[in-house]
């Protein structure tokens, strides 16, 4: 994997996910890439599943037809939705590119910084939620976090609001 890029896009299944993976896949990604799905699932507690194996360093990299088989991504506690699948699926078919998926528990914003380090990511591409001014200050916002401390270029697909 050394020789291809690694094109990382922070997912979570949302409008303004999804526009930033498309946005990755149509501007930046090229044949022989590794696209890396970086999904970032909450730190609670789990009695069962891959999270207790995985739990502080994330998943392995996961292939795309695990990615796309519902049983073994419910191990994880990640429910893909069809439309990301689908766009994945198609991608790393026309674009002859490799799709992988890296799962993380916690913090998304210190989880997308750990993962452009030990991936590690030569490009990162993630939506933002837009938020206002008062609900950015009062929350923090993903993206400013990632943009600022990131060692990788980082590019923001803005939703549309």
């Amino acid at each position: 994997m050394d020789a291809e890029r690694r094109i990382g896009v922070a997912v979570d299944f949302s409008p303004c996910s999804k526009k930033a993976l498309k946005w990755a896949i149509d501007n930046v990604a090229r044949k022989g890439d590794h696209l890396i799905l970086v999904i970032v699932r909450p730190a609670d507690v789990y009695e069962h599943g891959e999270m207790q194996l995985w739990g502080v360093t994330g998943s392995p990299l996961i292939p795309l037809p695990e990615f796309s088989d519902a049983h073994i991504m419910n191990k994880y506690e990640v429910k893909p939705d069809a439309e990301t699948v689908d766009i994945v699926t198609t991608a790393a078919s026309q674009k002859e590119i490799t799709v992988l998926v890296k799962i993380y528990w916690g913090d998304a914003r210190e989880k997308i910084i750990e993962a452009i380090d030990k991936i590690p990511l030569s490009f990162l591409v993630m939506g933002n939620r837009g938020l206002g001014t008062l609900k950015r200050v009062i929350m923090g916002s993903v993206s400013n976090f990632v943009v600022n401390n990131a060692r990788c270029p980082v590019t923001v697909v803005k939703s549309e609001t």
